[in-house]
């Protein structure tokens, strides 16, 4: 079966046909760094490396590119706010970013290029705009021209005339039109510029992308632009024009937008409390338990966090972790194929994610999976069956399953010991006092023909 992608830019599920055969670019609108990332984010960089992940496991080649936009009127009023150089705020949230991405075991993208690395670029993309008649300069701001883009507004659907209908017009701006948007943008006093054609100013926040995309993935057409929904207009509508006026070639063949997150039905704001930054939320929960509760919504769905929920997905994980230290206590199968029922669920992942990259189906098998190896009267078929998980759950879902904990103290080392000792002496009510002790201790041993098993509680 192969792939299909909802695309939003036609509205329907199509085949996943890459430009070249086995390459798939892909971009993917990365974070602006004025402020912490928060649980919003780690959705979107989760989902979209679980994408890439499939991706590669189908046997294609991805390059993913992913921006870091480092100036821009949030970052510059931010730096205002907490009185520090604009630069300062950027550094401190890029190497808050990184770190998100490694304590959630996210991979970076193969590139993930910054946009003031790329204004010479930038500047060349709007000159050629100027000269084609797409945009205009307006005393030192240069506008997109949306009227001259016959196509605007087949990305979200809209007619112009309704588009301009929500348009507010701002005071003081010469725009030929309200909808016209700033490809180049002039520096006000104090503020950070780079010298242009047009005076000394700063890229616009659209044509950042258009550049960036381009450039690093060496094409004019994308496989894939991702993003999340709140981004299709206007940010991803003005993408599509400013680079297909420019090359008369289609910009990205799939558009893939993730649907956006609520914390107990409310949209996330600091003024209303509820705003939660990736690295509180790590304080509390797993980064397995976070991606469990993605993988439990379609990426193209809302998802609410709550406290409800998050329990049911630390039950989950549980389930996860009993299996899989029953299956380490087994003696290993000699059983070299998976028998038909776990086969069976086996296939039903992968058609799953071959559907729209389906996960709450595709974690759905999994669980299945685990079910029907307890079926199984050959108990040692639970390490064939554990390993199938791990694999999928692992290398696709990027869930770490490090369950067995290295960091044991000495007491414990030594009790775990003393208890296997014991139990090979067939003193079986010493055994059963120890195993009591640990789990006293958080710590849950479980035997089988291989000898004990143990896991954090």
């Amino acid at each position: 079966m192969a792939i299909q992608i909802y695309n939003s830019l036609t509205k329907t599920k199509q085949e996943l046909k890459p430009i070249h055969e086995n390459v798939i670019n892909m971009y993917s609108c990365g974070v602006t760094v004025y402020d912490k990332c928060h649980i919003g984010h780690a959705r979107s960089l989760y989902i979209f490396d679980v994408i890439k992940r499939y991706l590669k496991f189908r046997g294609y080649v991805v390059n993913f590119v992913r921006n870091i936009t480092d100036i821009d009127d949030k970052i510059i009023q931010k730096a205002i706010d907490v009185k520090k150089d604009w630069s300062d705020v950027v550094k401190e949230n890029i190497d808050g970013y990184y770190k998100d991405l490694k304590d959630l075991n996210v991979s970076v993208a193969d590139i993930e290029p910054r946009a003031t690395e790329n204004i010479p670029e930038m500047i060349s993309h709007v000159k050629e705009l100027i000269e084609k008649d797409f945009a205009y300069e307006s005393e030192g701001d240069v506008y997109f021209n949306v009227r001259k883009f016959k196509d605007y507004g087949k990305l979200s659907g809209q007619s112009v005339d309704k588009m301009k209908e929500a348009v507010r017009i701002e005071r003081g701006v010469e725009k030929k039109d309200p909808l016209d948007f700033a490809l180049w943008k002039k520096s006000k006093e104090g503020e950070p510029f780079w010298d242009s054609p047009w005076g000394q100013g700063r890229p616009g926040w659209h044509i950042e992308c258009s550049v960036m995309s381009m450039k690093y993935l060496n094409c004019e057409t994308l496989d894939i632009h991702a993003g999340g929904r709140d981004l299709i207009f206007p940010h991803h509508e003005n993408e599509v024009a400013q680079s297909e006026a420019l090359t008369s070639k289609p910009f990205a063949n799939y558009w893939i937008h993730h649907g956006l997150l609520t914390i107990s039905g409310q949209k996330m704001s600091k003024s209303l409390g509820n705003f939660i930054t990736i690295e509180d939320a790590l304080k509390k929960y797993s980064s397995d338990e976070l991606k469990l509760f993605f993988l439990t919504s379609h990426y193209a769905s809302a998802i609410d966090f709550n406290e409800e929920k998050m329990i049911d997905v630390r039950k989950n994980i549980e389930r996860f972790k009993i299996f899989n230290a029953e299956a380490n206590a087994q003696k290993q199968s000699e059983v070299k194929l998976l028998p038909g029922e776990i086969k069976k669920h086996y296939d039903e992942f992968i058609l799953a994610m071959e559907d729209d990259f389906n996960t709450p189906r595709a974690l759905a098998a999994l669980f299945e999976m685990v079910t029907s190896a307890y079926r199984l009267e050959d108990k040692s078929i639970l390490c064939i069956a554990n390993q199938s998980v791990q694999q999928l759950a692992r290398d696709i879902l990027g869930l770490s399953l490090d369950f067995n904990d290295t960091d044991l103290s000495d007491e414990e080392k030594a009790l775990l010991d003393e208890r296997a000792q014991v139990r090979q002496n067939k003193d079986f009510q010493k055994s059963d006092e120890l195993r009591d002790f640990l789990k006293e201790k958080g710590i849950i041993v479980q035997d089988g023909k291989d000898g004990q098993a143990w896991r954090r509680a």
